[in-house]
C-alpha cells in the first residue's frame, strides 16, 4: 500500500470518528456557540459535500494533482448514508467517475500536445515536485502502458501510483481517444464502488463508532504522528545518501 493511500484512509477514518460524536460535543446555533477546528471541519465537509464537488474532486484526482480519491469517495457514501442526505449512493459513484474522466482526459491531451520531453522535464521540475511528480514515475505508468497495451488504462486505474497517471503515457502513444475514454470509465467506475463499498461499511460500523469516538479519534491521531515521523525520516535518510 502506498503512502499517499495510508494517509488518505487514515484521514478518512478519521472523520468518520469525528462525525459520528456530536453528541459528545454539543454544538449550539446561537451567535454565542463556540465552535472547535475539528467541528468546523466536520460541518464545513457536510455542507459542501455535493455532486459538484464530487466531480471537481475527482477530476483533480485524476489529473496530476495529489488528491487521493481515498478522502472523496468514501466520506461521500458516509454522508450519503445519513437519514437527511441529499445524497444518492449510486449518483455518487457516476459523477465521480465523470470527474475521474475528465482529469483523465486533461492528462491525455495535455501529454499528446506537448510531448515526451516536455513532460519529463516538467516530471522532474521544481513544480512537478511540488505535484509528488518525478520522471520515475511516469517510465513506470509508460512501462506499463507498453506491456499492457489499451487495457492498461483499465487495470492502471485500480493499481496505486499508476492510477492518476497512465492517461500521460496514454496520451503520449496517441491511443485512440474513444478506447481510452471507454477504458477509464470502466477502471474508474469499478474503483468508485470499491471505495464505495468503503464508505458503506465504516457507516455500518457507525455503532462501535459512536461508542468509541473519542478512543478512535486519538489512536488515529498517533498513528499519523508516528506515519509522519516515518516518512520525515525516511526522507532525511535519502537526503543523506544523496549528500
Amino acid at each position: 500500500m502506498s503512502k499517499k493511500i495510508l494517509l488518505a484512509l487514515l484521514l478518512f477514518f478519521s472523520i468518520t470518528a469525528l462525525q459520528a460524536s456530536p453528541a459528545d460535543l454539543p454544538v449550539k446555533t446561537n451567535k454565542d456557540s463556540t465552535l472547535s477546528i475539528i467541528q468546523h471541519i466536520e460541518v464545513w465537509y457536510k455542507d459542501n459535500t455535493n455532486y459538484a464537488s464530487i466531480t471537481a474532486l475527482m477530476a483533480c484526482e485524476s489529473s496530476i494533482l495529489p488528491l487521493p480519491s481515498e478522502i472523496v469517495i468514501p466520506p461521500a457514501v458516509y454522508i450519503a448514508l445519513e437519514p437527511d442526505s441529499h445524497l444518492n449512493i449510486f449518483l455518487i459513484i457516476l459523477f465521480g467517475t465523470l470527474g475521474a474522466m475528465i482529469g483523465a482526459s486533461f492528462n491525455y491531451f495535455m501529454s499528446k500536445w506537448l510531448g515526451r520531453f516536455v513532460i519529463y522535464k516538467f516530471a522532474d521540475s521544481k513544480m512537478g515536485k511540488l505535484f509528488l511528480l518525478s520522471s520515475e514515475k511516469i517510465q513506470k505508468a509508460e512501462t506499463f502502458f507498453n506491456e499492457h497495451g489499451k487495457t492498461s488504462t483499465f487495470i492502471g486505474r485500480l493499481i496505486p501510483v499508476i492510477r492518476h497517471l497512465i492517461s500521460i503515457p496514454a496520451g503520449l502513444a496517441k491511443m485512440n481517444y474513444f478506447n481510452f475514454i471507454l477504458y477509464t470509465a470502466l477502471g474508474a467506475g469499478l474503483w468508485n464502488c470499491v471505495l464505495a463499498a468503503l464508505g458503506y461499511l465504516a457507516h455500518g460500523q457507525q455503532d462501535m463508532i459512536n461508542k468509541y469516538s473519542h478512543e478512535l479519534s486519538y489512536v488515529f491521531i498517533v498513528i499519523g504522528i508516528v506515519l509522519l515521523g516515518w516518512l520525515i525520516s525516511k526522507s532525511l535518510s535519502k537526503k543523506k545518501l544523496k549528500a
